[in-house]
Parts: structure tokens; sequence; C-alpha cells
């Protein structure tokens, strides 16, 4: 690794959690094309679409994680098996309602976003400012698709709240 200039022992802890952050990616990903191909009613032509936009972002994250950790040196997780076993996001059901998707994929992105921050936290730790800033985008993009998905279950009685001055 000293063509990166970073410390291998040290870069080591941000490998193990992008390979965690991968395994979460794959588990997403399945998830999404799951909820792409089941989505019926009256969300149907919206939200088809949407999962598909969706899905193929974490198709291009995916890979992006594992050519991170090739570019660190290190072999990412390929394994359905180890996939399921080292993902913080869990299988969901085919069988569930529109709302009851979206509100899934959200909490799913807590999840995400939370291991997308011990990223950083170890890259940072290793003076890795490359994963860094690909993890910070990360974080970036995912937020504004929450935002997005939040609002789209939100009541129409509801509101933002507004900042007291």
């Amino acid at each position: 690794m000293e063509y990166l200039n970073l410390d291998r022992e040290k870069t080591s802890h941000t490998v193990k959690e992008l390979n965690t952050l991968l395994a979460d990616y794959h588990l997403y990903y399945q998830k999404l094309r799951n909820f792409h191909w089941n989505i019926i009613g009256k969300s149907f032509f919206d939200l088809h679409e949407k999962f598909e936009e969706m899905y193929d972002d974490a198709k291009l994250k995916v890979d992006e994680i594992a050519e991170r950790i090739l570019t660190l040196r290190y072999q990412p997780i390929s394994n359905l098996s180890d996939y399921l076993n080292n993902s913080n996001v869990e299988e969901s059901p085919s069988e569930i309602t529109d709302t009851e998707m979206v509100k899934t994929l959200l909490k799913d992105h807590g999840t995400i976003l939370k291991q997308m921050r011990k990223v950083v936290e170890a890259a940072d730790a290793a003076g890795d400012e490359g994963t860094i800033d690909l993890i910070g985008a990360y974080i970036r993009e995912l937020e504004k698709t929450s935002w997005m998905l939040d609002a789209w279950v939100m009541k129409t009685k509801e509101t933002h709240k507004a900042v007291q001055a």
C-alpha cells in the first residue's frame, strides 16, 4: 500500500467496515428489486420507476465499494452467504403495501447511514481521505433520497418544523 501512503493495519479496520457496507448494499439492492417487481396499487407507476432508479444507483455503489476495497489492497466479500452474515440490513417479504415498502426502505437508510458513518470514522483514523470522500458523497445522496421518501409517506396535515428565531 506504499503507493497510497496509508498504514495497512489502520486501513484494515476501514476495510472491515467497507465490507459490512458492501453486504448492506447487496441486501438493500435485492430488496429494491423485490419491491420494484412486487409493487401494486395506485402508487405502482411512481414507485415502480423510483425503485428502479434506486436499485440502479445501489448497483453502482456496490461496484464502487468493492473497487475501493480492492484499491486498498484487500479482497471484498463476494458470496451471498457472506452478505447475509455480515449485513445490518434484513430481507423483506414481497407482499407488503406501498407505504410499508417505503417505510422499510427508510429504516434501511438509517441503518446504512449508520454504517457509512462507521466507515468514515475508521477511514478518518487511518488518514484515508479517498474513502472519506467516496462515502461522504454517498451519505449526502442517501439523505436526500430519504427526505424524498419521507415526504412521500407524510400526511398532508404534517409539515416541516420552522426554526424559531
